[in-house]
């Protein structure tokens, strides 16, 4: 079947469209648009989604897919956001795969729950990060030096032919969750193998450049508070730092890992997030650098166009928090010292 595929910024809004199907982006969960990221939507990533509730797409797509005994008049447009990830792809995986088999298949259904995982910074942290399809997907993403328009198509052609390959590994009987025997004696990959081996030594170098903090955190499902350790990072080079970081029982103080990390990229863009394992959250700092974005802008007469990003959906629960699509105001010092005065007024 002919597809034509369109990348658009984070948080874009749709509505169904025919022959079209909106993947991870939308903010809507219903037929035709598919996505997790807003307060409405169930506790699981796009790809989950797909596999609990086939008929978002069958429905919505069944005269394009009686169509296709034929040859569609039209081909099937599919929707995603910028730089599309692990969950991204996989849910164009699954969506294409269910217009072929018109059920979800176990191998499917294996494909959804390992990414429900990696989408949720679930990863169990004794899996070796070498041997899981994650990490290898991101060492092949990782050092692109080209512009977005090709870095997106260069990403959906490796992502598609990635899932298609543990898909068919899968339904050989193999284990994809970690197998490391899995991408033996395939080049592509094994060179992913040995840069994601080779990351560790670039987390090593972001760790020497960073500052580490002991910070109280809400619990995520009760009153009270936790403390944690956290890192501040700016500019980092490893393209693990997050799975690194938590793993990190050592340099972290309180020997549990870095549960809180804080990256800044170019000063433009500010990403806090937290490790699901240890129960707390961000609730309440995004409205905290929201606000502060909003005076910050008014001094200095720029319109507010676009807000901080807190997590606010049931698979996040506030995990997370990202700053403006269009940059934001705010510098590195605002943002940690938003950061503390969040910390500092818990009950």
């Amino acid at each position: 079947m002919d597809v034509i595929y369109e990348f658009v910024p984070y948080g874009e809004r749709f509505d169904p469209q025919p022959a079209t199907i909106v993947l991870d982006v939308g903010m809507r969960t219903v037929p035709g648009v598919i996505d997790h990221h807003h307060p409405e939507a169930e506790p699981e990533c796009t790809a989950s989604l797909i596999a609990k509730h086939p008929e978002f797409v069958l429905d919505h797509l069944s005269s394009f897919r009686a169509s296709l005994k034929e040859g569609p008049l039209t081909p099937l447009r599919i929707i995603t956001h910028r730089l599309p990830d692990f969950d991204s792809l996989a849910s164009i995986f699954l969506t294409l795969k269910l217009l072929e088999t018109g059920r979800i298949t176990p191998s499917l259904e294996r494909i959804a729950r390992y990414t429900r995982m990696v989408d949720s910074a679930s990863l169990p942290k004794e899996i070796e990060l070498s041997s899981t399809p994650y990490s290898i997907l991101r060492a092949l993403f990782s050092g692109a030096r080209k512009a977005e328009a090709e870095i997106n198509q260069e990403r959906l052609a490796e992502g598609l032919k990635f899932m298609r390959f543990l898909y068919a590994k899968s339904e050989e009987g193999y284990e994809i969750e970690e197998n490391r025997r899995l991408f033996s004696g395939i080049d592509r990959y094994e060179r992913a193998i040995r840069k994601v081996e080779n990351d560790y030594f670039q987390y090593l170098d972001d760790l020497s450049r960073a500052e580490k903090i002991v910070v109280d955190l809400p619990f995520s499902n009760q009153t009270g508070r936790k403390k944690v350790d956290g890192l501040i990072v700016r500019n980092p080079t490893s393209f693990l730092l997050k799975e690194w970081s938590r793993r990190d029982l050592v340099q972290s103080s309180l020997k549990k890992g870095f549960s809180l990390l804080v990256t800044s990229f170019g000063g433009q863009r500010h990403i806090l997030g937290v490790d699901p394992e240890m129960g707390v959250n961000l609730r309440g700092l995004g409205g905290l650098l929201n606000q502060k974005e909003a005076e910050r802008r008014e001094a200095q007469g720029k319109p507010l166009t676009c807000r901080w990003y807190e997590g606010n959906c049931p698979f996040f629960n506030y995990r997370i928090i990202d700053s403006p699509q269009d940059g934001t105001a705010l510098n590195h010092k605002d943002v940690i010292a938003c950061l503390w005065t969040f910390s500092q007024s818990l009950p």
